[in-house]
């Protein structure tokens, strides 16, 4: 097993030993071998999130359910938010705080109109993966999850500049086309960076109580993010 993780693989975020461990498979031997499962895998996780409408989709519950799906024929811990630090992410016993946080951010912006449909998608997607909750599938995951908000909001899913997730997980800084406006635009993942300035979590607004909102809707929702058309 270890000839498999020997093998550089710049899409994947490093595993400590012992996540290393917790391959399921016993037949697979090399990287090629190891991506090709993860693949089969995020697909069938797709077409189960994909069967029905999500009620729960904000929720921990389904997050880390969604992500067991995705590569639990793979990964003992996958759907299990990381113990271990890692170069990308939030240092990992802030996770559970922070999703919550962000999950609670969505539904206000939903519930106010803060933003678009697409952009209250793409902020999430940038957000979740900011956290970086799993040891890996962090981006398939994050895009999946917001192709279903973007869904259950009534708009179409985005591309991510494929077809669909089969190659996904190994996509870096492709483009994708946001759907359901009149002039469709093409922005990379480089992009989306670009047209969301992220505001470092601790200066985050709260999310506004009902009788405040009115006061709050505009300039401070927008202040320090620019939008680039």
């Amino acid at each position: 097993m270890s000839d498999v993780f020997d093998q550089p693989d710049d899409a994947a975020t490093p595993l400590s030993v012992e996540e290393q461990r917790d391959l399921i498979p016993s037949h697979i031997s090399n990287r090629r071998e190891l991506n090709e499962a993860e693949q089969e895998n995020i697909v069938r996780g797709q077409d189960w999130a994909l069967g029905r409408r999500r009620r729960d989709l904000l929720t921990e519950k389904f997050t880390t359910n969604l992500h067991k799906q995705m590569l639990g024929e793979v990964w003992r811990w996958a759907g299990d938010f990381r113990h271990s630090e890692r170069n990308l992410g939030i240092p990992f016993y802030e996770i559970p705080a922070a999703l919550r946080q962000l999950l609670d951010d969505v539904k206000a912006w939903i519930e106010y109109k803060s933003y678009p449909p697409d952009e209250i998608a793409v902020r999430f997607q940038h957000r979740l993966v900011a956290i970086h909750p799993f040891p890996n599938g962090n981006g398939p995951h994050a895009r999946l999850m917001a192709d279903l908000l973007i869904m259950q909001l009534g708009g179409k899913r985005f591309s991510w500049g494929r077809a669909n997730l089969r190659d996904a997980g190994k996509m870096r800084a492709q483009p994708f086309r946001i759907e359901g406006r009149r002039q469709p635009r093409l922005r990379t993942a480089a992009g989306v960076r670009a047209l969301i300035r992220v505001i470092p979590p601790s200066s985050h607004p709260p999310a506004p109580r009902t009788g405040d909102w009115a006061a709050t809707s505009g300039d401070q929702q927008r202040k320090s993010i620019r939008l680039y058309s």
